[in-house]
């Protein structure tokens, strides 16, 4: 047995914590090192590339996921789709960035692929850390929480509705806002920046003018 362990802790699908025990490594979604994903969050168009690449994935798991669904997966969709709606609802905004991911991570499982939701979870992953979108930061533009909202559920309908052609179509769609929102955003903080930085020197500028003083 000691040396089974032993075999899987040098694979890597087993980790050892001191005081703790064994566990089962967290090898699913592991596909992009720490180091890969920092230097593609320093590339403005890898972002955009990593949502074009999700864009077709997100498709066939969504066409995949309304083909295979079984009813156990249905009712798991339909639960997590009535909590994503009390968190719109409720203006719960943290709980609608959590379950954004959540949700996605849901049509992964039901596609029923084992390599396709590997590279799925990998992209959440980088999703989740924030590497390439703020999540936060997308759902706070202006009407994006009800279009998203309303997105997923389309996503969620032609799923539990058995229709793929539809599911993936609604997956584009979805992903297609959501690069168009992303490069909105990106545009207009990059006119933030150079207005700041504007300000900043007419401030400056301001500052070292002499004082004239008028004669009494």
């Amino acid at each position: 047995m000691r040396e089974a362990i032993k075999a899987l802790e040098a694979s890597g699908l087993l980790a050892s914590r001191h005081g703790e025990g064994t566990f089962v490594a967290d090898v699913i979604g592991t596909v992009f090192s720490p180091q890969i994903s920092a230097l593609l969050a320093r590339h403005r168009q890898a972002g955009i590339d990593y949502l074009e690449y999700r864009r077709e994935i997100e498709a066939v798991a969504a066409r995949f996921a309304a083909e295979r669904a079984t009813p156990a997966d249905r009712a798991m969709l339909e639960a997590l789709v009535t909590r994503m709606g009390e968190a719109y609802a409720g203006g719960d905004f943290d709980a609608e960035v959590r379950l954004d991911v959540e949700f996605h991570s849901a049509v992964g499982e039901m596609a029923h692929n084992l390599v396709l939701l590997h590279t799925l979870r990998a992209c959440y992953r980088l999703l989740a850390e924030g590497v390439f979108q703020n999540r936060a930061r997308l759902y706070g533009a202006a009407g994006a929480r009800r279009e998203l909202f309303e997105q997923h559920r389309a996503i969620a309908a032609a799923v539990l509705a058995g229709d793929g052609a539809a599911a993936a179509a609604a997956a584009r769609r979805h992903i297609d806002y959501v690069i168009t929102a992303t490069r909105d955003l990106e545009a207009f903080e990059d006119r933030e920046r150079v207005s700041q930085l504007r300000l900043a020197r007419h401030a400056a500028l301001a500052s070292r003018r002499p004082i004239v003083r008028k004669r009494a």
